[in-house]
């Protein structure tokens, strides 16, 4: 019976597809692929070029990939504003729907936020699920939050898009097909009822209150430590794990996809001289990033604005890395990180244009090229990192006895060795360390 079924379904399969007549033609790979969401794109134009509005819509092509979807087409209405009853106007929707029933597609994403009552009826003409990029992005999250703390900031995320929409979600959100849009909070069919929303939305912002205590106390434990702290921040799939990896061995996980990891990842390094200092992975940006998100996100957000330096990173073979630039800062402006010390680090210089370096170098006054996948400029790097986290504030000259090595340790971990000499009842160390470390190093002495 199950291979009756079988055959049946790759029969219907190949009359969509307009694949061969012959069973045996359909190939495993063909077949699975078959099995996929299909989606068609649709984005207006707007403002900018129409090589801008290109790169947008293939960016909204690979989030629906990484969403585990088949991209059968990809439209663009130029317009001076979309429009407000079917976010591209009744004459494109019609051409939308006939391009919907000749690649079969199960799903049209709009490369932009719509409104309920645009949702609404753009469903109506397409007769198919309609979603949009902010909800294509936060189904992504979905899928790859594998944190408790992860899952929760996504889940109040969708919520908090999900509520005013209820009314224009409705018909899509009770469809029991699987498929973008149907992952996290919209399989417990949840949009249905407002109050259980908002009371769920409460317990969610309470959970990630407490989560968020515990995270404010490991990062108040590294201040402690003395260390300065680097955040990688970037857009998404830019390299900021692989550069992570690269530099601490930290065995994050990496693909070759947008968002393949939210949790941020705290490892400690060491720089050219030897300094060590704390470096956090972060979730990657995203043109038009949703607020939602950003929000939600707030508390992991903190670990960048509380970092001594941002390192920066960009990749190198994109067509149009200025535009990633943008969009990144827009995100840290909003977290109130955009005053911390930034090094915008080219990723991919392996495989970078050498007119894009040459370009990003010119526009951007602290920048390094590196390639995480080979090492190249990786000392380059810590160089630059030495020289731009914090100096130690307090000046010592100190005589450690030979029994608390550990404070001569601790001095070449933290701060900055001027001279070391080694004498007959200790280790004489002139060096810069923090007020904390200064004051251990007083009472050691107090103690001799």
């Amino acid at each position: 019976m199950a291979d009756e079924e079988d055959i049946a379904d790759r029969e219907a399969l190949r009359r969509v597809g307009g694949l061969s007549t012959e069973l045996e033609d359909v190939s495993e790979v063909e077949y699975r692929q078959l099995r996929l969401e299909r989606v068609v794109l649709v984005g207006v134009w707007t403002t900018g070029t129409q090589e801008s509005a290109q790169r947008s819509l293939e960016e909204l092509a690979r989030l629906a990939e990484t969403a585990g979807s088949v991209v059968t087409e990809g439209l663009i209405q130029r317009r001076a504003k979309p429009d407000s009853a079917t976010y591209i106007g009744s004459g494109k929707a019609a051409e939308l729907r006939q391009v919907v029933v000749v690649n079969g597609a199960d799903t049209v994403v709009c490369d932009g936020e719509l409104t309920p009552g645009q949702l609404q009826q753009l469903e109506k003409i397409v007769k198919v699920k309609v979603v949009d990029r902010t909800w294509l992005i936060l189904d992504i999250f979905a899928q790859h939050a594998r944190s408790r703390e992860g899952k929760a900031q996504v889940d109040l995320a969708q919520m908090q898009y999900m509520l005013p929409r209820l009314r224009g979600w409705g018909e899509a959100m009770s469809r029991q097909g699987g498929g973008i849009g149907t992952r996290g909070p919209g399989e417990t069919k949840i949009e249905t009822d407002r109050r259980r929303i908002r009371t769920r939305m409460a317990k969610l912002r309470r959970d990630i209150a407490s989560m968020e205590t515990a995270r404010r106390v490991a990062r108040s434990s590294r201040r402690e430590s003395s260390l300065p702290s680097v955040a990688i921040v970037g857009y998404t799939n830019a390299g900021k794990s692989s550069l992570l990896n690269r530099l601490t061995d930290a065995g994050v996980l990496v693909h070759d996809e947008l968002f393949a990891t939210l949790d941020p990842t705290v490892r400690r390094s060491r720089t050219s001289t030897g300094r060590e200092f704390t470096l956090t992975d972060t979730v990657g940006f995203v043109r038009h990033l949703p607020h939602e998100l950003v929000e939600a996100f707030r508390s992991t957000m903190e670990e960048v604005a509380d970092a001594d330096l941002l390192l920066h990173v960009v990749d190198g073979s994109d067509d149009a890395p200025e535009e990633q630039i943008a969009a990144v800062r827009e995100v840290l402006a909003e977290v109130g990180a955009s005053g911390i010390p930034e090094l915008v680090v080219v990723n991919k210089s392996d495989v970078a244009q050498t007119e894009t370096l040459i370009r990003l170098r010119r526009n951007e006054p602290h920048i390094v090229a590196v390639s995480a996948r080979t090492g190249d400029g990786i000392n380059e790097l810590l160089v630059a990192v030495d020289s731009d986290l914090p100096r130690p504030t307090v000046e010592v000259d100190v005589i450690v006895e030979y029994s608390r090595g550990d404070l001569v340790a601790r001095i070449h971990r933290e701060g900055e060795v001027i001279s070391e000499t080694h004498l007959d009842h200790g280790t004489r160390v002139h060096a810069r360390v923090s007020e904390m470390l200064a004051h251990e190093l007083d009472e050691a002495a107090d103690g001799q």
